[in-house]
């Protein structure tokens, strides 16, 4: 299975790739909205785990746009966010988003989206 990881925080980024690859997963990690996007371009992913708060393009913003670009596509797109307000979970689901897990993220979390 083909996972792309899309996180602007270095620290985050190998904690949860870690977690991936101890699953068994191949990773992709990239820093930023548009990076997931080319990344898209050349290769296919089962699964994109996106933080929400990147620089320059939102993880909602690239949600949006990825669904926009490759509605055909059948892939999950997570949200992975440190953001426990009430209506984040709704809002994520608005923007394309399949599901969303909470940061530090539990493996139990990760597995229920694979």
């Amino acid at each position: 299975m083909k996972i792309l990881l899309a996180d602007d925080d270095p620290v985050a980024q190998n904690i949860l790739a870690s977690q991936l690859i101890r699953i068994g997963l191949e990773v992709d990690v990239v820093s930023s909205g548009p990076e997931a996007l080319h990344a898209l371009q050349s290769r296919s992913y089962e699964v994109i785990f996106m933080d929400l708060q990147m620089p320059g393009m939102s993880g909602l913003e690239t949600a949006h746009a990825i669904r926009t670009r490759w509605p055909h596509k059948c892939m999950k797109i997570i949200a992975v966010t440190g953001c426990l307000r009430k209506g984040c979970r709704e809002i994520c689901l608005q923007a394309g988003m399949d599901g969303y897990i909470a940061k530090p993220a539990k493996t139990e979390d990760i597995l229920a989206y694979l």
